[in-house]
């Protein structure tokens, strides 16, 4: 399944991104943007495989690090590629 991110979504992970450099480094910031890279292809593989969301219907939780949980949902009306 292919995943996508809202204009919003690519606005906060830049800004994010940004932040880890500016008061972390780089290193932290490549380790981030690895293990979220992990977890958008592990949905991709198994969309539902985070929990779903007791905050917000229909979407499903999914825990980066400590500190960043992204919300996404599933589109199963689309073409599975």
């Amino acid at each position: 399944m292919k995943v996508f991110l809202s204009k919003l979504a690519e606005t906060k992970l830049l800004k994010l991104s940004e932040y880890l450099l500016e008061h972390w480094n780089l290193k932290t910031r490549d380790l981030f943007i690895l293990k979220l890279t992990e977890k958008v292809k592990q949905i991709a593989l198994q969309p539902q495989s985070c929990p779903k969301s007791s905050e917000f219907e229909n979407l499903y939780k999914c825990v980066v690090t400590k500190q960043t949980t992204f919300y996404y949902r599933v589109n199963l009306d689309k073409k599975r590629d």
